[in-house]
């Protein structure tokens, strides 16, 4: 982990950013005030209804089990779950023991899992039997020692069952740890070939989840998550945010946005923002009413590109509207607050977070620092690239400062595609692309899309004599990999020869820019 300076430290202190509270001291005291808020999972296949006291109880049991075969403070707890209340269960559970939790996506391949299993080896890991295209898959948890699986009913699961793991009785109070010791690993992509370990102190993680519910609307009502709880901004909103606030929970595990917009009908929920697709989706979709407008009355979006246009049509609709940016390893950088003008709003990116500092490199890179970044990679190589001696973070995004302090974002210095708030590594899909027989050399960059804000162009130079696949071709191909549906190419086009540096390089921008222009998707 990077060495953060101590005057960093003592400032952050001083101002009361960071204090001696863990996970588990802030679940336990939030709980406690709030047993009978509603906890209601919204799903076809493991729906759920209670209260976050049932919740508590299911948490305390697991902790207990957990605790009686060996686990606590330090040991790692991994979950791959869809948005069901066993993944609220097993992150407080993880969290009361002190231990260190890592969330999965819960549609990541066998080929994102088997990696995070290895370079995280925890000593738990909870996951469903099925879920869509997701299988358990013994074999890649051979060698976690437990191992627990939610709706197991056959033999694949026998002696794995979730409810195994639960004690009779329930595990009071949370055990002590070091509230600057790792409390989480995130696994995002980027530009490397396999996810990046993000690993979070409890300070930072206390820290962000008490910054942005500052910055939340105070009258958003019921608040639907669908973001995936196996993404940081998923779980914080789900499992952190509503503990601090005392606001119910609901949670569902796919994105339908006729179930959503008939959930706003009968039941009065909302929803809050994140990438833009979440809210085109509903206004997009023919079961749209202006009734409908009553429940989304505050949008925050971030986690993808987020055109003018679209901040434009949300207000036009009278939506309060605002930006935010950030990242798994620097939650919260930027943002508008209330009170901040509609243009600023609409248009940027918003002025730095409380307790945060922006500055720009000579090139025009984002540099940022802050209570909330977290504690650096599972990768020291990682580490040592990405922060420097005094503790700046090097975002790979390129942006300009106004003269009030807002930031815009102009470009990505990153080999990233951004689709719907999903992060892919462009070098991690081209690495699955050459393996296929008739291509010799292949680029994947983002493109715009109405919908997701990017998704992944790939552009091939073919072997002679060889032809372009098709696209359902590469689709099989991507499937045996085993790579997540969300990362194959959704568009393919061949070259003869790229732009190139004089050193050989390929010039991705000039790939970009041309894709950018086109109109109808024909090769370039």
């Amino acid at each position: 982990m990077r060495k953060i300076p101590a005057d960093l430290v003592r400032r952050y202190e001083s101002e009361g950013w960071w204090t001696r509270e863990t996970l588990g001291d802030v679940l336990s005291t939030g709980l406690s005030a709030a047993t009978d808020i509603h906890f209601e999972v919204h799903s076809a296949v493991r729906p759920w209804r209670g209260t976050f006291g049932a919740v508590e109880r299911v948490a305390r049991r697991l902790a207990a089990g957990l605790r009686e075969r060996g686990v606590g403070p330090g040991d790692v707890v991994a979950f791959q779950l869809p948005n069901w209340m066993e993944a609220a269960a097993t992150f407080w559970a993880a969290s009361f023991l002190g231990a260190v939790v890592v969330p999965v996506v819960h549609f990541y391949g066998p080929r994102e899992l088997g990696y995070i299993l290895t370079a995280s080896r925890p000593k738990v890991f909870i996951t469903a039997e099925q879920f869509g295209r997701m299988r358990f898959a013994p074999e890649l948890s051979a060698d976690v020692p437990i191992v627990g699986v939610v709706g197991g009913s056959g033999a694949s699961v026998v002696g794995r069952d979730f409810d195994d793991l639960l004690a009779d009785e329930p595990m009071v109070g949370t055990l002590a740890t070091d509230p600057g010791a790792p409390a989480l690993i995130a696994f995002t992509s980027g530009t490397t070939r396999q996810p990046k370990g993000v690993i979070h102190s409890h300070q930072t993680l206390c820290c962000e989840t008490r910054q942005l519910l500052a910055n939340y609307p105070k009258d958003r009502g019921r608040q639907l998550t669908a973001t995936p709880v196996g993404h940081f901004i998923g779980m914080v909103g789900a499992f952190l945010i509503p503990v601090l606030e005392g606001s119910p929970i609901d949670l569902a595990d796919t994105w339908d946005p006729a179930q959503v917009l008939a959930l706003m009908a009968a039941q009065g929920v909302s929803i809050g923002g994140g990438p833009p697709y979440f809210v085109t989706s509903l206004l997009d979709h023919p079961d749209f009413t202006t009734e409908h407008l009553s429940h989304i009355r505050h949008v925050g979006l971030g986690g993808s590109t987020v055109p003018a246009a679209v901040t434009r049509r949300l207000a036009d609709l009278g939506i309060f509207v605002f930006r935010s940016y950030g990242s798994t390893e620097h939650p919260s950088i930027s943002g508008s607050g209330p009170s901040a003008p509609e243009g600023k709003r609409l248009f940027t990116d918003g002025d730095a977070r409380p307790g945060v500092e922006i500055r720009l490199a000579p090139d025009g890179e984002i540099l940022s620092r802050g209570p909330d970044l977290c504690l650096g990679y599972t990768d020291d190589a990682l580490t040592a690239a990405a922060f420097d001696a005094d503790g700046w973070y090097r975002t790979g995004d390129v942006g300009v400062l106004d003269s009030d302090g807002y930031l815009t974002i102009t470009d990505r210095k990153a080999d990233v595609i951004i689709r719907g708030g999903e992060n892919i590594s462009a070098v991690e899909v081209e690495e699955v692309l050459l393996g296929m027989p008739a291509v010799a050399e292949a680029v994947v960059v983002a493109v715009p899309d109405t919908r997701l804000g990017e998704r992944a162009a790939a552009v091939v130079r073919l072997r002679p004599g060889c032809k372009l696949p098709g696209m359902p071709e590469l689709r099989e191909h991507f499937e045996r990999v085993g790579v997540a549906r969300q990362k194959w190419p959704e568009e393919l086009h061949a070259v003869d020869e790229f732009p190139r540096t004089a050193s050989g390089k390929v010039q991705k921008y000039l790939v970009r820019q041309h894709l950018a222009g086109e109109v109808a998707r024909t090769p370039i």
